[in-house]
């Protein structure tokens, strides 16, 4: 029995018989399946009976040689800010009162030096804020700063108070504050020789705060600090919409609040010549930003900028209808609807007019500006995309379906020029087919009569050239935008597809699904008696 610690100790007393042990162990763990191949030796225990450690134990047990001391110790963000207090939901009443109370001192320590705010000795008014949760705030104040600052302060304070009661403090509460803090900020600002100083820094948040305070209570001068503030400060995205609420909410005469209004809106206070005038200016701007951006050189810019104007537009139209693009196809349900769609539809007929013009050269074998053919159709092309996006395309289609003109240029045109165009019609069969534009048969037919042929002559080229074109997209709107024909117009271009794809191979769209629905259609349902009209 006295062996096995006998052979301990021995162990123990050797640095070299240590590491054996200690390896033997690790080595039994690792085979048995108790540790991972990467795990660390274990640590031998540490000898208390040496009078000095050696270094790997030192190591080994930091802890126990170098204690943390207390500055070390990081406070957890509760103990850290009063901000951070404040915004932790105490466990009782008792303790948020606590901290509210902790909180106010601190906006009182950061008032301006020399203050006399919540001084009891000199202070002649004792004010109690309490909020609707039930926690109270009560501050030594000043009568004649409160008068000269507040109208509401002073219908409360009057003069024959000051000399009936000078004696003793008058005591006024408010209840039911929507926040303390807001109100001990503000009476902060009626004791600060400088209100645009004192506000310095502060986050938007607040200063709203503080502005709803003061009118609430008729501090004029807090009021005007707020708003001129407000009016130069920079305000985050998120923080426009409060801002400008609660300024038309509190219905402020001042030209300030005017002048914070004009930021996020043209339109303050508009009488209807102004509505007139502003629907004109806004459409000379819009129209202004798309011919800049159509005309542009830099090629990067442009894609970069016409990705920036289409989001643009589509907020522009999901805040405007709500629900997003597309409430009313084709009507015109508000004046800003109307600006944006005569914008885009001005702008498309400007460039089918240039389009019309130079191809018109080329096919009369003046290549000189050639490339505006290409330019002018991916510009119809981008138009198109916002168009259809706003499900409001059905005009532009009944508009290219009748360019019969362009069309028969077409084949006069080299197809290294001309293919874009074709990228028009492919778009217009993608939204048919897709349901996004909805137009009579009419119209369908007679797109289909104008630009097929060409659609067919180019789509090679727009295979080949057109980086990250999706074939199969185009084909299968072709296929549906035919399947939604009568059925006899049907059977006339699928036919005239099937003689076409079998000389042209990869260089025609493969339109097969298409063809599979009218055979079922034609043939499938008729007793198996297929009926082919001439």
């Amino acid at each position: 029995m006295d062996a096995f610690p006998a052979a301990a100790r021995a162990a123990f007393s050797s640095p070299c018989a240590l590491c054996s042990s200690s390896y033997s162990k690790f080595n039994f763990a690792l085979g048995a399946g108790l540790l991972k191949p990467m795990s660390p030796p274990p640590l031998a225990p540490l000898d208390k009976s040496r009078s000095s450690p050696t270094l790997f134990d030192m190591m080994a047990n930091e802890q126990d040689y170098f204690p943390r001391s207390p500055a070390q110790i990081v406070p957890p963000p509760m103990l850290q800010s009063g901000r951070a207090v404040a915004d932790l939901e105490a466990t009782s009443p008792h303790d948020r009162q606590l901290l509210l109370q902790d909180r106010v001192a601190e906006i009182i320590g950061n008032c301006s030096p020399g203050n006399q705010l919540n001084d009891p000795e000199s202070g002649d008014v004792h004010l109690t804020l309490s909020s609707m949760d039930g926690l109270t705030v009560s501050l030594n104040v000043h009568r004649h700063i409160l008068v000269g600052h507040s109208r509401f302060f002073a219908a409360k304070l009057p003069d024959r108070w000051s000399k009936q009661r000078r004696s003793l403090p008058y005591v006024i509460e408010i209840s039911d504050c929507d926040d303390v803090e807001i109100y001990v900020e503000t009476l902060c600002l009626m004791y600060c020789k400088d209100f645009r100083r004192r506000l310095m820094g502060e986050d938007v948040s607040k200063v709203l705060g503080i502005l709803k305070v003061s009118a609430a209570i008729a501090f004029d001068a807090g009021v005007l600090s707020c708003l001129e503030y407000l009016e130069a400060s920079p305000w985050a995205e998120d923080e426009e919409e409060k801002v400008a609420s609660l300024v038309s909410q509190l219905h402020l005469e001042s030209l300030d609040a005017v002048e914070v209004l004009k930021r996020v809106s043209f339109e303050v206070a508009p009488s209807a010549a102004d509505e007139v005038n502003s629907c004109c200016d806004g459409q000379e701007v819009l129209l202004h930003l798309l011919r800049v951006v159509m005309e542009g050189r830099d090629e990067k810019a442009r894609r970069e900028m016409k990705g920036l104007l289409s989001k643009l537009i589509r907020e522009s139209s999901t805040a405007t209808y709500g629900g997003g693009p597309g409430s009313g196809v084709g009507s015109s349900e508000g004046r800003g609807r109307d600006l944006i769609e005569k914008s885009l539809y001005t702008t498309s007929d400007s460039c089918l007019r240039s389009l019309r013009h130079h191809f018109a050269r080329a096919a009369a074998s003046d290549l000189t500006d050639a490339a505006q053919i290409a330019r002018q159709a991916d510009n119809l092309h981008w138009i198109l995309d916002i168009l259809i996006d706003r499900q409001s395309a059905d005009d532009f289609l009944r508009t290219w379906a009748c360019q019969t003109e362009l069309s028969e240029m077409h084949p006069r045109v080299p197809a290294i020029h001309r293919y874009e165009v074709s990228r028009v019609t492919a778009r217009l069969f993608i939204g048919v087919g897709k349901g996004q534009i909805l137009v009579p048969k009419e119209a369908r037919c007679l797109l289909l009569r104008t630009w097929l042929e060409s659609f067919y002559e180019d789509f090679g080229w727009i295979r080949q050239r057109c980086k990250g074109l999706d074939r199969h997209l185009i084909e299968d709107g072709l296929a549906n935008t035919v399947l939604t024909l009568p059925l006899a117009t049907q059977q006339e271009v699928l036919l005239g597809w099937f003689h076409r794809f079998l000389n042209a191979g990869d260089d025609c769209p493969n339109i097969q699904k298409g063809f599979e629905v009218w055979w079922r259609r034609a043939f499938g349902r008729r007793n198996g008696k297929l009926q082919i009209t001439g």
